[in-house]
């Protein structure tokens, strides 16, 4: 396929919340308790919540930078493409790239909204969680209709209050919330017992996908307190590989055998052996540990209830039938380092090369489409839709590397209502 020709919808984003996200949807009660955007002395843009600081409002957002300025920065939001905190930015950067659709993941409250789940006043918690799920669908998601697919905030404290939020905001049109890899690591009960029952029927019920992405246990593979950083971010799929373990060994998705979950950023090389493990395992073990999976193999369990996810896997492409062809999709993860963003269709189109049009269109769009309950093209033209099409809508569009200056915006003053004000139809 001629990758102006490829249509693509990338299942894994993440946004940098804007300052004035929580402003028309948290109740008035709460507005002096709200997170709130502040800069530091030193020029950082820092988020206030709860008597601490969260530092850093980038969180690897990095998108359009050079590779020697990669890291956990930017500390600011004029340190970042406005794409990555302004949503007319955003499309623009998803036009010049020929991305037609995106599901971005939060940033600053955590990947399972940790941070809002660890405030000691539930009632808030939970109206913070309404208030950020009400944003992202809105004004995020609703404010190019087919261009997102939305996302929610679990209520990671109470699988009641958690289920009824996903039957809320499905009734809204979202059929994907984020949720913990590990939820013993956060002090909740594990995937092992049937106190998360009422979410599993919930997003049974409502064909909403359990969105889960490495790293929101809040802990990451790690062989020594000294290892290079460049160990962690190469272990970083064995997050995954350890979260679809634990649940494909549960009984979760054998008592909820309609349960969709997604394993975000966690790639798909390293799935064949997974599942041929997983059937070694009950075929050798079984008999003794009581595991029961019926007539079914694990592999088949695991091919029925779960989506994985590339960002450039040659070798995820080449066993894509061992996979499952209907289980892949693509991801660009936009603005992290590890995107391929503006340059996504030429490097997947490399990795696709000899792969029939028919499974290209599936591991690029349709799946997504299928599992997410995601039309992009109830709202426009196929024709519009394609890598050459956006592409052609965006050509003045600037998406050249830059070099971001750190130390521009040291003491300087600013407000941050007009910088938000300047800034909210960027490149529109």
């Amino acid at each position: 396929m001629d990758l102006n020709d490829m249509i693509l919808v990338s299942v894994d984003d993440h946004l940098c919340e804007p300052p004035e996200m929580f402003d028309q949807h948290l109740p008035a009660k709460w507005r002096d308790e709200a997170p709130k955007v502040i800069r530091t002395d030193s020029g950082d843009d820092v988020w206030s919540f709860n008597g601490s600081i969260i530092p850093n409002v980038g969180l690897n957002a990095v998108a359009g930078r050079p590779k020697e300025e990669y890291g956990i920065e930017p500390t600011a939001f004029d340190e970042m493409r406005p794409g990555c905190y302004d949503v007319h930015a955003r499309v623009k950067d998803m036009d010049a790239a020929g991305v037609l659709g995106s599901m971005c993941f939060p940033s600053f409250p955590g990947f399972a909204g940790r941070l809002f789940a660890n405030h000691p006043d539930k009632e808030f918690a939970a109206d913070l969680i309404r208030a950020y799920n009400d944003w992202h669908i809105h004004e995020w998601a609703g404010a190019y209709p087919g261009r997102f697919i939305p996302m929610a905030l679990p209520m990671i404290w109470s699988a009641e209050e958690c289920a009824a939020e996903v039957r809320r905001v499905a009734e809204l049109g979202c059929h994907s919330m984020t949720f913990t890899e590990n939820p013993a690591k956060l002090g909740e009960p594990s995937f092992h017992c049937d106190y998360w029952d009422p979410l599993w029927e919930a997003f049974s019920d409502t064909g909403t996908v359990c969105s889960i992405h490495l790293g929101s246990s809040g802990e990451m593979v790690i062989t020594a307190p000294d290892a290079p950083m460049d160990v962690m971010i190469q272990l970083q799929p064995m997050n995954i590989s350890q979260a679809a373990a634990d649940l494909l060994w549960s009984s979760i998705p054998r008592r909820f055998p309609d349960i969709r979950i997604a394993l975000s950023e966690g790639g798909t090389g390293w799935i064949p052996y997974f599942m041929d493990r997983a059937d070694r395992t009950y075929d050798m073990h079984h008999l003794w540990t009581g595991q029961d999976f019926d007539n079914l193999l694990p592999s088949e369990v695991f091919r029925r209830n779960f989506l994985t996810c590339f960002i450039n896997d040659p070798v995820g492409v080449v066993l894509r039938h061992e996979i499952g062809i209907d289980n892949i999709c693509w991801e660009m993860d936009y603005p992290h380092s590890d995107s391929t963003w503006p340059n996504a269709p030429e490097l997947l189109a490399e990795t696709l090369t000899g792969v029939p049009d028919d499974e290209v269109d599936k591991m690029t769009h349709l799946n997504a489409m299928s599992w997410y309950q995601y039309d992009p093209f109830a709202h426009r033209d196929r024709a519009d839709c394609t890598v050459g099409a956006l592409r052609a809508s965006a050509v003045d569009h600037d998406i050249s590397v830059q070099s971001m200056d750190k130390g521009r915006h040291q003491g300087k003053d600013r407000d941050l209502a007009g910088f938000t004000s300047r800034n909210k139809g960027v490149n529109r």
